[in-house]
């Protein structure tokens, strides 16, 4: 075949000499155009005979190759986590963040003001100050010339009233020897008058001793008003006394005073006080806070607030466990829930609640701004499984295992969650059967599995 297109082509190419020839000696050119047609249709010919003989010798192929035994497909078979179903009573944990604040806050403030003249070494921030604990001393000398200045007031005041009380006896002494004159004067003069009567006295001696009568009664009259008037001026000098006698407990307090002591056992946060310098009365010179009194607040979402006033067991007093994240190891300790907030805390989202840190071990105390992890148990679930997180399809459906080994699907309630495991409710649920917990995306009814590993183990 190759040969016969080679004869072709040297045909072709002498035709193509000729007409060229033909052509430069002015000959017709009508031949020279159907021997290129002809040539053209050969050549489709030929190219549609290679075509069909390749087909045809693929067919041919096709239809001798040798035939391959075909085996029977397997069914799949998955090896899942299994994990069983266990029914009860269960009051998962709720985890959620707070911060440590303090429980009792003090602004430090001075009494008296003047130069202090001495400063504790702990009264710095971060030091830890005792009960009672002298932080600062201020300048007493003019707070000790104010007392002594006090008590000789109230000395002074006192032997004043002690004049007076005996000014006030002398009176009421002399009113006594009046009262007797005048009785003597009014039995004078009964019997000046019945000797006047009987004609033995004249009326010039009654008159007399109407006169003598009077002036002694005025005198009386006067010496009441005086004791009156003495009894007035004690009254006012013990008033004087009483105050003097607060001025001296106010010299005395002013005096004690000068020293600033720690209330209670805390941690200094701030100080601003030096050796030397002037402070007046009521600056703040630190800020302590309670080392035994340290608080965590945390936020409850609305549900998980709603749930526990639902729960019997109170808020208040439900134990909480704290965990601060630091190190190594976190470092747990034991709370009691004190109280909830008095509004809600719309920025959060929820409910302010606060708890009691327990501190009995002080080497591993807590810090006010930690931020923690609060764990505790919400209100309690009856009747229901725990099952793990990986068993839940599609938020409402499990699958059991039955005795062939295939996957039924039963439907399911969750309610809570629990540290890597859910509460759920199911009618069809019991407490013999197990449950696939492993996620398979091709998870469906009557699918066969093989259990390799207890969940829950």
């Amino acid at each position: 075949m190759l040969k016969s297109l080679d004869s072709e082509v040297k045909k072709q190419q002498t035709s193509d000499a000729l007409e060229t020839r033909a052509t430069a000696l002015g000959r017709p050119r009508t031949s020279s155009v159907l021997v290129k047609t002809g040539k053209a249709v050969l050549q489709g010919l030929i190219a549609l005979v290679i075509l069909v003989l390749a087909v045809m010798g693929m067919r041919y192929l096709v239809a001798t190759k040798p035939e391959v035994a075909t085996q029977p497909a397997e069914e799949r078979t998955f090896a899942v986590r299994a994990a069983p179903v266990e029914m009860g009573d269960y009051a998962p944990l709720l985890k959620v963040y707070g911060e440590v604040i303090a429980g009792r806050e003090v602004d430090l403030r001075t009494l008296v003001g003047g130069e202090v003249v001495a400063v504790s070494d702990n009264l710095q921030p971060g030091g830890i100050v005792e009960k009672g604990e002298q932080l600062l001393k201020i300048d007493e000398f003019a707070y000790q010339g104010a007392l002594t200045e006090a008590r000789a007031s109230l000395a002074e005041a006192r032997a004043r009233l002690t004049q007076l009380e005996g000014q006030l006896r002398v009176e009421k002494n002399n009113s006594i020897r009046i009262e007797e004159q005048v009785e003597f004067a009014k039995r004078d003069l009964a019997r000046v008058e019945a000797l006047f009567e009987r004609g033995s006295a004249t009326e010039r001696g009654v008159d007399e001793r109407k006169l003598i009568l009077s002036q002694r009664q005025q005198t009386l009259e006067r010496t009441y008003n005086t004791i009156a008037v003495e009894e007035a001026k004690i009254e006012q000098q013990r008033a004087a006394i009483d105050r003097a006698q607060w001025q001296l407990r106010q010299a005395e307090r002013n005096l004690a005073d000068t020293q600033l002591l720690a209330p209670f056992e805390g941690v200094v946060r701030s100080d601003a006080v030096e050796v030397g310098r002037m402070i007046n009365q009521n600056d703040v010179i630190a800020v302590l806070y309670d080392r035994n009194v340290l608080e965590v607040r945390f936020t409850l979402s609305d549900a998980q607030y709603g749930r526990l006033l639902a729960d019997p067991q109170p808020l208040a007093g439900r134990p909480v466990q704290v965990v601060w994240n630091i190190g190594e190891d976190p470092i747990r300790y034991d709370a009691v829930i004190q109280r909830a907030g008095a509004d809600i805390a719309r920025a959060r989202g929820g409910v302010d609640v606060y708890a009691r840190i327990s501190l009995e071990d002080k080497k591993r105390t807590i810090r006010p701004g930690a931020f923690v992890e609060v764990l505790l148990p919400d209100r309690t679930y009856e009747g229901v499984a725990r099952i793990p997180e990986e068993a839940l399809y599609d938020g409402d459906k499990v699958y059991v295992i039955d005795a062939d080994g295939r996957m039924q699907p039963k439907a399911v309630k969750p309610l809570a969650f629990d540290d890597g495991t859910i509460l759920v409710r199911g009618e069809d649920l019991a407490a013999d059967q197990t449950l696939v917990a492993s996620r398979i995306p091709e998870a469906g009814p009557g699918l066969k599995v093989r259990v390799v590993e207890d969940a829950l183990r």
